[in-house]
């Protein structure tokens, strides 16, 4: 049968009950077996989890060769430009650590595949005892502007504002990172819209200096993809028009 990613998460959260399951993580080598303690490893292993679980419930899927970048499973197998959900996960007690994508292939790929955008996320925060015992603390289904926020980086006095919270190595962007989207707010909200988010990809490429030669015809490129695919069109602010939403100076 075939599922949207929003009924695999109505179908965890209710009908499996995963929010009061509990299990362990065991390892098996020349007849020793041992209980997993390390906490890192639960996030690793997630995916692998959910594609055991889409096969127990007989839920068509197709896996992505490219392990770089999202989707984890296409759930048409048959038209894998629509049902796209990414598995992500992460200890509860602190805050999301996994990475949304390698930004400079992220940006190219949705310019080419606008689709890309609609990828839905399932997301799993966890804990571990000290047993060993894993719950499910919480589960969400969210697009990749509701889990993308702003940031600031560099020593104070001499910070600077990126649209996109990032992991930057000697002053190269690498990755997207997400930001706290639960509980207690942060200083940079969440984007409110697609739009939004794509001001952000848009300002990052120019600000990033592996990527600035991309950015002139960046816009223009994922407009006409977009326009082509969607059969609509494409419409999102300059950075400088929104700056103060999402990057406040105070």
């Amino acid at each position: 049968m075939k599922l949207t990613a929003q009924q695999v998460y109505d179908k965890l959260i209710n009908d499996d009950k995963i929010l009061s399951s509990k299990g362990q993580i065991t390892f098996n080598l020349a007849n020793i077996e041992i209980i997993v303690r390390q906490r890192d490893v639960v996030g690793n292993i997630m995916q692998e989890w959910v594609e055991g679980w889409l096969k127990k419930n007989n839920v068509e899927y197709a896996l992505n060769d490219n392990t770089q970048m999202p989707p984890d499973f296409y759930l048409d197998p048959d038209d894998k430009r629509h049902n796209l959900m990414e598995i992500k996960a992460f200890n509860y007690k602190a805050s999301p650590g996994f990475d949304i994508a390698d930004f400079r292939m992220y940006e190219q790929e949705i310019a080419q595949k606008p689709w890309m955008l609609d990828v839905t996320y399932l997301i799993f925060g966890y804990e571990m005892n000290e047993n060993g015992d894993v719950t499910i603390k919480h589960v969400w289904i969210k697009k990749v502007w509701e889990i993308s926020r702003a940031m600031k980086s560099g020593k104070k006095g001499h910070e600077v504002v990126w649209p996109l919270n990032l992991q930057i190595k000697q002053g190269m962007v690498h990755k997207i990172r997400p930001a706290k989207w639960y509980g207690k707010a942060t200083r940079f909200p969440i984007f409110e819209s697609e739009a939004h988010f794509l001001a952000a990809i848009e300002e990052t490429i120019y600000q990033n200096r592996e990527t600035h030669a991309d950015a002139p015809s960046w816009r223009q490129r994922i407009t006409a993809s977009y326009e082509k695919f969607y059969e609509k069109k494409l419409s999102f602010p300059r950075w400088a028009e929104i700056v103060d939403i999402y990057a406040p100076t105070h």
